[in-house]
């Protein structure tokens, strides 16, 4: 699939997280799928939730009609006719440097075309399985599509391999080709990976044992919490209900702290009873990415999502390191928040509770004015960009059983078009989720100008403009904000934060660390990984929140440990990369918003540190993070003193 953008699953907060295969992660058909559950906000139930966005469902016939659409066969015998005669024309004419740069950019150009093609039907059942995963006939046109990708891949997978062994004049010779300008980017990028690519055999091995291994575990994963009903206790009547995850989860946004704890109770007991089973998949896939890395001869399990993201392992480090040491900024924010409560201590039941009962709503129809304001007020072409996607149906934000829980916004081809995913609760965090996804989207569709092999971005970035464009909203909906508001929208903006920042620097750090035992001292158990994560998650709030024995279990939700190994430290370098430049464009004025608007237009076309140098940024520079943080730290200094000036 393309690329799937959104936010990460957390208790209350559901995690956006993009599940996507890198350009080139193991090879260059992507796909990024991030999961993310309604994050902040109060519960606003599901009768509003009805009232402003039942009907709001996407339409996916610019793709295809229906799973049993006859394009998709179409498809498949023509991409597999084109593939074998690629095969039949290049093989051992890439190693040995047998082309002239004209034909090495024309048989470039073929396989990207080849890529594109072939990225759409699994890229169709990808959404369409989001939508619903409760129906198995869904289920099994995923399976199906996933299985004849694999199948042309294995016949492509020669030119990754001679392109590694290719000699190194023969290559500069072509980079210094002006017919192969577009391409420098994807050929350097490719090269990179000369150390950890195997012999081809090795990998058509690899990618066709896939679909009935980590494929097949992870689709597990997914279909067990998306098919799982949670039994809900009204603590006021004591009457059960069956509710989804985000159901679930967005009550712990409650302001009843007997409604919260109730929700903790459905979650933990929920997730208790797919514990072993959960643990045994982690396992699994643990020991599958130890098994491939040592192969590849990666260094350790985080190598390979580094060299993906296009970054250097001292650059994650300093992030990562910075995140863990400005904890304090975290528990002095909460510290205030368990004043403003009331209570002596908050727990993990407490994290996303509102502070106040006097909370706006929104219809579907005021977000999405809000939105588009927003963003048409920073740059009219980010505003034209987003209007496309309420007029041309690309946005599903019905609430209903089956459907993934949380936003995302997916990239497909640059020749279709990115779509979003979301639960319109109607609360203020809706809207604002809304503007982070509708960011991507804006990203997707000015970065079409870009060929396929190089319309999508690497991880680090691709918050760049979703987080933009919440941070746009977020300003706009303060300014006409009561105090009480005010005091409301700063905390479920710092929660969204410190979820955004600390905490996926703390879920990198038990990553890590189940990696790493996994590794040296074989399988983990329920109680270990249970010990790793409340560890790691508690550093982040020092004494100010006690995350409970129930917390333990909540990791087993969170996707992206399944799906997309190492992703959410991006999470936290997107964030802080983003506010920094958000307080450049407010010193810089107007004329950072054309500059902006190119980078996002140049999409995967340079690397990370090229493109955030055409914005004056040095992503090595440790006081630039340091930057993200101040910005963090004085929104914390204006909710303490809209705190103490209260009337």
């Amino acid at each position: 699939m393309g690329r799937v953008s959104s936010r990460f699953f957390d208790p209350g907060w559901s995690g956006h997280g993009r599940q996507s295969m890198q350009p080139k992660e193991q090879n260059r058909s992507h796909y990024v799928k991030k999961f993310q559950v309604v994050r902040r906000g109060r519960v606003v139930g599901i009768l509003l939730a009805m009232k402003t966005a039942e009907s709001v469902r996407w339409d996916l016939s610019f793709l295809f009609s229906s799973f049993q659409d006859p394009r998709i066969n179409e498809i498949w015998r023509d991409v597999n006719a084109r593939a074998d005669a690629f095969a039949s024309r290049y093989r051992g004419r890439i190693e040995t440097g047998a082309l002239s740069p004209v034909e090495f950019a024309a048989a470039i150009r073929e396989l990207e075309a080849l890529n594109q093609d072939m990225t759409k039907p699994p890229s169709y059942a990808h959404l369409l399985f989001a939508a619903d995963s409760s129906d198995p006939k869904i289920g099994a046109f995923l399976q199906e599509q996933t299985e004849r990708s694999s199948e042309v891949r294995v016949k492509l997978t020669f030119f990754d391999v001679e392109l590694q062994k290719a000699p190194e004049g023969w290559i500069e010779s072509c980079l210094a080709d002006p017919s192969l300008a577009t391409y420098r980017h994807f050929i350097r990028v490719s090269r990179r990976y000369q150390p950890h690519t195997l012999s081809e055999p090795e990998e058509i091995l690899i990618e066709e044992t896939k679909n009935t291994g980590a494929r097949a575990w992870q689709r597990l994963h997914d279909e067990i919490l998306s098919n799982h009903r949670f039994t809900y206790v009204d603590p006021a009547t004591g009457k059960e209900e069956k509710l989804v995850q985000e159901e679930v989860l967005n009550k712990l946004r409650d302001k009843d702290r007997a409604v919260r704890q109730a929700a903790a109770d459905a979650i933990s007991e929920g997730l208790a009873q797919h514990e072993r089973t959960i643990c045994f998949i982690y396992n699994t896939l643990l020991a599958d990415k130890k098994l491939e890395d040592r192969l590849r001869k990666f260094e350790n399990a985080e190598a390979s999502r580094h060299l993906a993201n296009e970054l250097d392992k001292e650059t994650v480090d300093l992030v990562v390191h910075l995140c863990k040491e400005r904890n304090d900024i975290v528990a002095r924010y909460y510290r205030v928040k368990r004043d403003i409560l009331g209570l002596d201590r908050l727990t993990h039941i407490d994290r996303y509770a509102p502070l106040f009962t006097a909370r706006e709503t929104k219809t579907w129809d005021e977000a999405r004015e809000i939105v588009l304001s927003s963003f048409s007020e920073f740059s009219p072409s980010m505003a034209e960009r987003a209007a496309e996607f309420f007029a041309q149906h690309r946005i599903d934000a019905e609430p209903r059983p089956g459907k993934a829980g949380g936003a995302f916004c997916a990239f497909i081809t640059p020749d279709t078009r990115p779509v979003v995913l979301m639960s319109y609760l109607g609360a203020l965090e809706n809207v604002m989720t809304l503007a982070h996804e509708l960011g991507h989207g804006v990203h997707a569709s000015l970065s079409a100008r870009q060929t396929f092999f190089n319309y999508h971005g690497t991880l680090p970035l691709a918050e760049l403009a979703s987080i933009f464009g919440e941070m746009l909203v977020f300003e706009r909906i303060l300014k006409e904000a009561s105090t009480a508001d005010k005091l409301a929208l700063y905390a479920q903006k710092l929660d969204s934060i410190f979820a955004t920042v600390q905490r996926q620097a703390a879920l990198f750090r038990f990553e890590q660390r189940a990696h790493a035992h996994r590794r040296e001292k074989g399988e983990l158990s329920p109680e270990e990984f249970s010990a790793i994560w409340q560890e790691e998650t508690q550093a982040m709030f020092g004494d100010s929140v006690e995350l409970g024995e129930q917390h333990k279990r909540w990791w087993l939700y969170v996707s992206h440990f399944f799906q997309s190994p190492f992703y959410v430290y991006a999470y936290s370098f997107g964030e802080l990369l983003t506010l920094s430049l958000y307080q450049k464009a407010k010193q810089e004025g107007p004329s950072f918003a054309s500059k902006y608007v190119s980078v996002l237009e140049l999409g995967g076309s340079e690397t990370p540190y090229d493109l955030m140098a055409r914005l004056g940024v040095d992503l090595r520079d440790r006081k630039f993070w340091e930057g993200g943080f101040a910005v963090i730290e004085r929104m914390v200094q204006d909710f303490e003193r809209l705190w103490t000036a209260r009337p």
